[in-house]
């Protein structure tokens, strides 16, 4: 009840009457102030008149006014600029440290505005708005798009800070791990990173001019080089593994952490593993290659890459099958793109303060289609119109961080659907 609260006191939405404090004074709300998500008053910065005398502070919100003390705000100086306390009951008053009365307001939800939040938290359908989305104006929905994407930005940004942290602030590495996860295309996404941050990449790139030796590490590293029976290849990769880890006191992860179930054969950890090595191998210094690039039929092209001879007829370690050249699809490089190239361009242009790099970031998004998934197929189903990448990655951010933690009161559509009439 008490986010309804703050919803109806961010939005205005006020009974149609004259408003007044429990002890009589007048009120008119000017400016509703700023909200706060983190410690100490709901909003800050706000501005009210009582009876005719302007008031700048803060304001805060309980669902009962002896929340108050339940807080302990009443000892918190914190909340000693608080001048006006929003309650649904007022069953106490309110006090600042000092001793002195804040006025207060008893505000109740309208009735059509706790309906209709009543009806998307039982809804199951998702997305549970999907009734108003075809009366959404397309000013509405372009903002709230542009909004959801740059904060998907920020989000991934954030990410890749931390594992730029993680790599004791090397960007060659942080792009190694970001592309390796990214590799996992989803199932194996978690399984790729760990095996990436697994790997000692500053030994061997004493290796790096030879692809065999990276590819004894990596499959060596991803735990896959543990049988002692194989083909001839994969004896030889072991033993060369085994020296390796001798010299470089390396530990394997876990080989279950690997999953196939319901995995096409080009998506198999092996084949992914064999087309890193082959990148590794070959695009020494990756990440000025990629942030030269400057369009996206040249990024597709550095990514597409390949492997070494012995994938071209084998999926895993052993059986053979169909000579076929293990490159990377359209749609996969796609995705690569977005996952990887996108967010690290950003990233990395925010972090060298080079604003071409944010933009270009930007302009391969719309320059992509759209991906092609359920989340995507849904809105689509409702009618919101999906042109290019940068709508579908503002759709996943809306689907993850609103939709599936019901925090309609904080999405734009959200607030169209509360104010509607019935």
């Amino acid at each position: 009840m008490e986010q309804l609260l703050h919803y109806v006191w961010k939005h205005k939405i006020f009974p149609l009457k004259e408003l007044r404090t429990t002890s009589g004074q007048q009120l008119e709300v000017i400016d509703a102030g700023l909200a706060n998500s983190n410690a100490g008053p709901d909003f800050f910065n706000a501005k009210i008149k009582l009876d005719g005398v302007l008031w700048v502070g803060n304001i805060e919100i309980h669902t009962a006014s002896s929340d108050w003390m339940k807080h302990n705000h009443h000892t918190d100086p914190a909340y000693d600029n608080v001048i006006l306390h929003v309650a649904t009951h007022i069953d106490a008053e309110v006090k600042r440290s000092n001793g002195e009365t804040i006025p207060q307001l008893q505000m109740e939800c309208p009735e059509q505005v706790q309906k209709n939040f009543d009806e998307l938290k039982a809804t199951d359908s998702y997305p549970p708005c999907y009734r108003i989305i075809p009366t959404l104006s397309p000013f509405m929905i372009h903002s709230w798009m542009s909004a959801l994407q740059t904060e998907r930005f920020e989000q991934k940004n954030a990410q890749l800070i931390e594992r730029f942290r993680f790599c004791n602030n090397h960007w060659e590495d942080t792009l190694f791990i970001t592309l390796a996860r990214n590799f996992g295309f989803g199932l194996n996404g978690d399984a790729f990173e760990t095996w990436a941050k697994n790997i000692p990449l500053r030994a061997i790139d004493k290796h790096r001019d030879n692809l065999f030796q990276i590819e004894a590490s990596f499959f060596g590293q991803a735990g896959i080089l543990a049988d002692a029976d194989g083909d001839e290849y994969y004896l030889k990769l072991k033993r060369e593994y085994e020296y390796l880890a001798h010299k470089f006191s390396l530990t394997p992860m876990d080989v279950t952490r690997w999953r196939f179930l319901r995995l096409r054969p080009n998506n198999f950890p092996h084949v992914r593993i064999a087309q890193l090595a082959s990148l590794y191998h070959r695009s020494y210094g990756l990440l000025s290659m990629l942030m030269e690039k400057a369009t996206l039929k040249e990024v597709r092209e550095l990514l597409r890459g390949g492997t070494s001879e012995y994938w071209l007829n084998h999926y895993t370690f052993g059986g053979l099958s169909p000579a076929i050249p293990k490159t990377l699809s359209d749609n996969s490089l796609n995705l690569l793109v977005i996952n990887t190239v996108v967010p690290f361009l950003y990233a990395y242009g925010m972090h060298r303060g080079k604003e071409e790099l944010c933009a270009r970031a930007t302009a391969f998004l719309e320059e992509l289609k759209p991906e092609n998934n359920h989340i995507i197929r849904m809105w689509s189903q409702c009618g919101l119109k999906v042109s290019h990448a940068g709508d579908s990655q503002a759709l996943i951010q809306l689907k993850k961080e609103y939709c599936d933690k019901k925090k309609c009161l904080y999405c734009r559509i959200g607030y169209e659907y509360l104010k509607r009439k019935p």
